[in-house]
């Protein structure tokens, strides 16, 4: 993916973050994730003001989402339950954001749904891909990375959106935003696929 090539620049921040996080079950920081996952969906769901609590969460739950891993491999509690439980729950906590979008107020439900199916291929051809060549495929160019920042940042621009009355082309900037990840996922998912492809040839 685009921002994967800063994982390691990233990753003195992110062991930073999770040094305060030492003392608890790497599961219990996965499921934290997803807890703030969903009542970021319940403020994307309310809409007005809650868009702005909704950044907050969703930027809670990417950092959840960091430091598990992190504090996994740091305390020796690295494992294949905990490697499984925390792409299952990402998978929910997904669902959760960009479901609630979806049938919110500032978007058109089918729009919502193309999206939804797009970020679902991208992760599945992800996992699979790790599952037959035992390698991690973060490529492309819409991964999980570049899908938190965006909805980090969306809830802040619909809420000044609303303030200002502003539409594309009569699209809502939640609109615009579940469009980019239907269509750029629909790429990465199939990017994917044909590296994978080819990773298993004469295999």
């Amino acid at each position: 993916m685009a921002l994967d090539k800063y994982r390691k620049n990233a990753d003195p921040v992110v062991s930073g973050i999770a040094k305060p996080f030492m003392g608890f079950n790497p599961n219990t920081l996965t499921w934290l994730g997803l807890v703030t996952a969903i009542v970021a969906g319940l403020f994307l769901y309310k809409g007005e003001w809650y868009l702005l609590l909704a950044s907050i969460f969703i930027l809670m739950s990417s950092g959840f989402d960091a430091v598990d891993g992190k504090v996994a491999k740091a305390t020796g509690r690295a494992s294949k339950r905990g490697d499984f439980l925390d792409h299952v729950l990402d998978r929910y906590g997904d669902v959760f954001i960009i479901g609630a979008i979806a049938i919110g107020p500032y978007c058109r439900p089918e729009i919502g749904l193309v999206a939804i199916v797009s970020v679902l291929l991208v992760s599945y051809l992800g996992v699979q891909a790790h599952a037959l060549t035992k390698k991690r495929n973060y490529s492309g160019i819409m991964g999980r990375a570049e899908r938190m920042v965006i909805l980090i940042l969306a809830p802040i621009f619909q809420y000044a959106a609303l303030e200002y009355s502003f539409e594309l082309y009569h699209f809502t900037v939640f609109e615009m935003v579940m469009i980019l990840f239907a269509v750029a996922g629909q790429v990465t998912a199939i990017h994917r696929g044909v590296l994978t492809w080819r990773d298993l040839k004469g295999q």
